[in-house]
């Protein structure tokens, strides 16, 4: 798949891994996401399958946590999160919203199979494990399987993930991680107090 890196990528990838700023990243990022896929779908359709996609992304962030401390790199865990959603998308016929074509379904799988295996996620179940909470249904578009239009799709990236990053060039694997980032730059983390003490940290 072929995504974009930036600074505020690894701003809300720190962000995630922190005591009580995470809950606060996860749902700020969750609204970004509802926000720019609900764009894309028709005007019509938006706003039924807004509650399923809050849910169903909200879990989604678990898994590019569990990915992360797997050691997957910010590039490989955020494109998990990006096939499950696709995975999504296809099993309820919302072709527009799709990031590469469904023909390209198995390749992604398959370039992660070990970890969907581990956590019981196929494409017909694409949250697997993660499904942690309940996820509202929305009305699906069957029809537009049979000649399945991608206008947002960009196909040809499935044997990797490549990165473009903000200069525009386009790298196999995603970037180096800056040594010093500032977890204000994520997403919506502009006015939050993100000075949190560790010891606030409870175990699971």
């Amino acid at each position: 798949m072929k995504i974009h890196q930036n600074i505020r990528h690894f701003a809300a990838k720190k962000a995630l891994t922190m005591p009580v700023v995470g809950d606060i990243a996860t749902e700020k990022l969750v609204d970004l996401h509802v926000r720019v896929f609900g764009d894309r779908a028709d005007d019509d359709r938006r706003e039924e399958r807004e509650p399923h996609m809050e849910a169903f992304f909200e879990c989604t962030f678990d898994t590019y946590v569990q990915a992360l401390e797997e050691g997957f790199t910010e590039a490989e865990a955020r494109e998990i999160t990006h096939i499950l959603a696709n995975f999504d998308f296809y099993n309820h016929g919302w072709t527009e919203m799709m990031e590469f074509p469904a023909s390209e379904l198995e390749p992604h799988y398959e370039r992660y199979e070990s970890f969907f295996e581990r956590y019981n996620i196929d494409i017909a179940n694409p949250l697997g494990d993660f499904r942690t909470r309940e996820i509202p249904d929305a009305p699906s578009t069957p029809e537009r399987l049979d000649e399945p239009a991608h206008p947002h799709a960009e196909g040809g990236f499935a044997d990797d993930v490549y990165v473009e990053g903000e200069d525009g060039e386009l790298r196999v694997g995603g970037q180096d991680e800056p040594d010093d980032v500032d977890v204000e730059v994520a997403p919506g983390l502009q006015d939050v107090d993100a000075e949190v003490d560790d010891t606030d940290e409870t175990e699971a």
